[in-house]
């Protein structure tokens, strides 16, 4: 019997999962990795960890299933998107830290980029002008790393996302490539033409002979050289963590979406083969590209989603594990007036506000940590309402049902709280890894281990469905509340 590995590298972890025929979870790998804050609004991670930590789950993930590299029909990759590595084209060595998609460092030349080229960006992009994306960080790297703009004009050094990283050390640097869905995240690539665009490369200086040959999400790359555990792998699917993500939950029809709530939350909805133009300061991304055909996502994304609890349980030290986060915000009956605004990089869709800050409103001396502890809970939820609301402007589609998968979706509480601030039903599916799942997806139909999406769609079941019990009229009351808190924080001034 064969299987489908799939590499899930992530903000937080690097992980590896093995799925079988019946898209059922044989064996996990998983390893954290080092958040490195050099200064307050930079974020970056040590491409070689993120490198070391992915092989060894993948191994790790074998090992536990007592499988060799010969059980494996295809390996799919996902990925945190929009972080921005560059290293040596012949040593492999990067030239700096991986600048992570959190990180704001560039805000202010992003700012200067908006004032003159917002429209055309957004034209050929589907995206805001923002810090978030890959092209304002290597800017960033090329301007501020010795000799780094002379190196890769030259032909010297190379650029990629995360995607791109682990491809070129799994073939040992013999191939150089990204998928269409990460490439829609740099800023540098035009969803039109589904190439690079010469206007963007010159807006944000990049040299052309930095990046990647794009392809498409599902097709055979290359083998796996390096690592001989892994060796001889074919490497056949490829996509952004959310758009693998709409493809695990199987939203192949126009309307369909879904919501991942991990260390972000990402609201994507399947728009069909051809582009719509946001008018609620939503995204327009490539879902994914199979067998020549395109079709494209509106999306929505907030920056600070689960990575909240982390944060309760890193910094302010009120729980000792991440999943300590429900009982301690079900031991209130309610936030007791206490609205949290996570806005500690800025705030995303629909607001983008690169210079919003985190804010607690609502403190009394009744407020305990177990009301900050529901109030960082809720906020999950207010913030997808948000982009929901934005979603269904744009699309003029009113939801059935909101799919929805990631690590907080284990949370009942959350989940039970997004449904009565949406009104609408909010559907777990039994597989709440659905981003390593649409990679494996990606892989299996390159490989024929799936034959189609409609033999994929038969597969994805339902866990549990969350029905709305509050009121629309209370409803509509505390997203009031949160909307208020919102603009609290965008009005801050230091």
């Amino acid at each position: 019997m064969k299987y489908i590995l799939a590499l899930d590298q992530g903000t937080t972890s690097s992980r590896a999962i093995i799925f079988d025929k019946d898209s059922c979870i044989i064996s996990v790998g998983q390893k954290e990795f080092t958040q490195i804050f050099p200064e307050s609004g930079w974020v970056e991670h040590n491409p070689l960890e993120i490198w070391e930590t992915q092989v060894s789950t993948a191994i790790e993930a074998l090992q536990k299933a007592n499988l060799t590299a010969e059980d494996i029909a295809a390996v799919g990759i996902t990925n945190q998107r929009e972080t921005t590595v560059v290293w040596n084209r012949k040593t492999g060595e990067p030239v700096c830290n991986a600048i992570v998609w959190q990180d704001r460092r560039t805000s202010a030349f992003c700012d200067e980029i908006r004032a003159s080229y917002a429209e055309v960006i957004c034209e050929k992009t589907g995206l805001q002008v923002d810090a978030y994306f890959s092209a304002s960080k290597l800017n960033w790297i090329l301007e501020n790393i010795p000799n780094a703009r002379k190196q890769a004009e030259n032909g010297e050094l190379l650029f990629g996302t995360i995607d791109t990283w682990l491809i070129w050390n799994l073939t040992f640097g013999k191939t150089h490539i990204t998928d269409v869905s990460n490439a829609s995240r740099t800023m540098l690539f035009n969803i039109n033409s589904l190439d690079w665009d010469d206007k963007l490369l010159e807006i944000f200086k990049i040299p052309r002979q930095m990046l990647p040959k794009i392809v498409s999400s599902s097709e055979i790359y290359a083998e796996i050289e390096t690592a001989d555990e892994l060796k001889g792998i074919k490497i056949a699917g490829n996509a952004g963590d959310q758009q693998a993500a709409l493809f695990g939950q199987t939203c192949f029809e126009k309307g369909l979406s879904k919501n991942t709530y991990g260390t972000g939350c990402f609201l994507l909805q399947n728009i069909g083969d051809s582009t719509v133009k946001s008018e609620n300061n939503l995204l327009t991304t490539v879902a994914w590209q199979i067998d020549g055909k395109t079709e494209y996502a509106l999306e929505g994304g907030v920056f600070i989603g689960g990575a909240v609890i982390q944060w309760l349980r890193d910094s302010l030290e009120i729980i000792e594990n991440s999943s300590d986060i429900e009982k301690l915000a079900n031991s209130v009956e309610d936030n007791c007036g206490v609205y949290f605004v996570p806005a500690f990089a800025g705030l995303g869709a629909p607001h983008w506000d690169q210079d919003a800050r985190g804010l607690i409103i609502g403190l009394t001396r009744g407020t305990s940590k177990a009301h900050i502890a529901r109030a960082a809970v809720e906020s999950i939820a207010y913030q997808t309402a948000d982009l929901l609301e934005a979603m269904q402007m744009d699309a003029k589609i009113d939801l059935k049902e909101l799919r929805v998968d990631g690590g907080a979706a284990r949370n009942d509480s959350l989940l039970q709280f997004q449904a009565d601030i949406l009104q609408i039903p909010v559907v777990r599916g039994k597989i709440t890894e659905t981003t390593a799942l649409g990679a494996a997806y990606l892989a299996g139909l390159a490989v024929g281990f799936w034959k189609s999406k409609e033999e994929l769609r038969l597969q994805w079941h339902e866990d549990k469905r969350f029905e709305a019990k509050m009121s629309a009229e209370k409803a509509g009351e505390l997203k009031t509340r949160w909307k208020n808190a919102v603009k609290r924080a965008m009005n801050w001034e230091g």
